[in-house]
């Protein structure tokens, strides 16, 4: 039985029958810790792989981790996975959120909740201090994720945390999110397996105070090290994407110190909500260009897509796609219903949110998301679909492998890459106050991503050794579950090295858990997930090696631009600034670092399946002995062969 850390339950719902139970968290928090990790063994256990995304056998599993309700460290955070309509084909998948709610399900008693079955009516699921109720929610079917969030909040009081979907969520839009207290959403298309379930909210509430922690001085002291840690100028990107100013509001998640982007944003009109990072940023050019000036438009872009539900990164890859269409003339605003003549402005965005939530004729189609839209539309559509990401690996090369091995964009580990990358940047063009010049960026590329070679970005030379050590760490961070602004600390202004120190985190988890877990200890954790994960979707049908790639484009359109590195600069050789416009993936080279990750992960160099070896050494014996009945591994394909 776990003591410190955790709440010490997980709530397990089924809609279907409306019966609920309890299990114990140590079952799954002895070598999962968390998060991620017992969001992947959860469903691992519960989840046939032949489950239909939208199967009332399919589970919603919300989860957070040991550090959930402890002040200061930025460990609040929460994940939710399913099975997900957005991969294609629909496999596992995840989104990582923040705000209030993961904490306040602690504080009710509960580290995850794992939901399956399916409602007959539109419900709300409240679970508060112990007692769970299945509420019916009709009269909230069609409303806004915002307009749901108030209403239950008027209704249940204002300290109650709420997790809702809007109508794009219900309409089992593919690209819907999932939107929570102070507008923490998360993406993957999760939103529309909620809808299928007709689960409409869930409320959580909690008198119970944080987790115990087994050493709390000790903790006390890490806390002191970790606040007094400056990470300093941090960007040169040469956009302005938030507005700042009176109008603008800091807004950290529990517990934080907010040293962030979050805030809140005050419009004119009086709406309110969260304006930062990409979802501010995704209508700001087109709006500027049809408009001629900034405005409050891209906020209302903004709080359109989250109270209909809709992902923004989604909406923004929508946008690009159908403005290229209707510049090549294969969409006009007849033959769509869509005022494409009018992108950028209020009326446009309105009426494509509109059509895409409710399936409403061409927005029937583009709720499948943009990849499978284009594709059903033939192949002049699809050739008109860019693949364009500020962690591109045309730019950053060490993010290829991660992009390649990963169900979705795999954000925290592409971040571990592209921060400190930023603030290089900033040291390169002088920037006041930046300190992370090339010699300190190789300091780092050797402490945390296991070799000085790393940070060269026109080799491929210590590429496969960074891509797990960054995987490993992130995956272990997932589990905890740590803020991704401020974790790893591998920054650190007010030092003379500059460099922070990997071994943190295991240092907290210790202090927090009272079981001692090293640096090497806790990357461990992270690798047994990561390969929990390989298995789940080898099991739903990744074919290994075959599905380890990227887009085409990347490895034949050479790079022309980059939103966030205008002049895509990264260092070279011996330290010298380059530029990789005019860049793509060497396929050659790209293949020649997938056999040496493999190799170093302990894989099928030929196949990039797991070995029973691998799995068993990671305590995953059953995992292995399951995709041995099946074919799966590495191993028993010899065998069969």
């Amino acid at each position: 039985m776990i003591e410190f850390g955790y709440a010490g339950k997980i709530l397990l719902v089924d809609l279907s029958s409306g019966n609920v139970q309890e299990i114990s968290t140590s079952d799954y928090a002895d070598i999962f810790v968390g998060g991620r990790g017992i969001a992947a063994r959860t469903y691992w256990d519960m989840v046939p792989p032949q489950t239909d995304v939208f199967d009332a056998g399919n589970r919603l599993i919300f989860a957070t981790g040991p550090l959930a309700g402890i002040p200061v460290l930025g460990g609040s955070r929460w994940t939710i996975c399913a099975k997900s309509p957005l991969t294609d084909p629909p496999r596992f998948c995840y989104a990582n959120l923040g705000g209030r709610w993961g904490a306040e399900m602690k504080f009710a008693g509960y580290d995850a909740i794992v939901v399956g079955g399916k409602s007959e009516k539109p419900v709300c699921l409240f679970a508060h201090d112990g007692t769970v109720e299945l509420r019916d929610a009709s009269a909230l079917w069609g409303k806004g994720s915002i307009e749901t969030r108030d209403i239950l909040k008027d209704q249940l009081g204002s300290t109650v945390r709420v997790v809702a979907i809007g109508p794009a969520g219900e309409n089992m839009v593919a690209i819907s999110n999932i939107l929570a207290d102070n507008d923490a959403s998360g993406s993957g298309g999760l939103g529309a397996v909620m809808g299928s379930k007709q689960l409409k909210a869930i409320v959580v509430r909690g008198t119970g105070r944080q987790a115990r922690v087994a050493q709390p001085e000790r903790l006390a002291e890490l806390i002191k090290c970790f606040r007094s840690m400056e990470r300093g100028v941090f960007v040169a990107w040469g956009t302005d994407y938030q507005m700042d100013g009176p109008r603008t509001k800091k807004d950290p998640c529990y517990g934080c110190l907010g040293n962030c982007l979050r805030a809140t944003y005050s419009a004119e009109n009086g709406k309110k909500g969260k304006f930062m990072c990409q979802s501010a940023m995704f209508y700001q050019p087109w709006a500027y260009r049809f408009y001629g000036c900034s405005n409050e438009v891209p906020f209302y872009a903004n709080k359109l897509c989250d109270d209909y539900g809709l992902d923004t990164w989604a909406v923004a890859a929508l946008i690009a796609w159908l403005n290229r269409c209707h510049r090549a003339g294969i969409f006009t605003d007849e033959n769509t219903g869509l005022p494409l003549s009018k992108l950028g402005s209020l009326e446009f965005i309105e009426t494509l949110v509109r059509m895409v939530s409710s399936r409403e004729g061409f927005g029937g189609v583009l709720a499948q998301g943009r990849d499978r839209a284009a594709r059903s539309l033939g192949d002049e559509a699809e050739s008109q679909i860019r693949h364009a990401d500020p962690y591109d690996p045309r730019l950053y090369l060490t993010t290829a492998l991660l992009w390649a091995t990963e169900p979705r964009e795999p954000i925290q580990q592409l971040h571990e890459v592209g921060l400190p990358l930023a603030q290089w940047v900033s040291w390169v063009k002088g920037i006041d106050g930046a300190y992370v010049s090339t010699e300190v960026l190789r300091t780092i590329a050797g402490r945390f991503w296991g070799t000085k070679a790393a940070a060269d970005l026109t080799t491929w030379q210590g590429k496969a050794l960074a891509a797990s050590r960054i995987q490993d760490r992130e995956y272990a961070k997932e589990c905890l579950i740590l803020c991704d602004w401020l974790w790893p600390s591998m920054t650190v202004a007010n030092s003379s090295e500059h460099v922070g120190d990997p071994s943190l985190e295991s240092q907290i988890l210790s202090a927090v858990t009272g079981n001692e877990v090293d640096e090497a200890g806790l990357y461990r954790i992270g690798e047994r997930v990561l390969n929990l994960q390989r298995a789940i979707l080898i099991r739903e049908g990744h074919r290994g090696r075959e599905d380890d790639k990227l887009p085409d484009e990347w490895h034949v359109r050479p790079l022309k631009a980059n939103a966030t590195n205008i002049d895509c600069l990264v260092p070279g050789k011996a330290g010298k600034v380059v530029s990789r416009k005019g860049a793509v993936v060497d396929r050659a080279g790209f293949e020649r670092t997938k056999d040496e990750y493999y190799r170093l992960r302990g894989w099928d160099v030929t196949t990039g399946l797991q070995t029973s070896n691998k799995l068993e050494e990671l305590l995953l014996s059953d995992v292995a002995a399951d995709l041995r009945s099946r074919g799966l591994l590495a191993d028993s394909k010899a065998q069969r062969v």
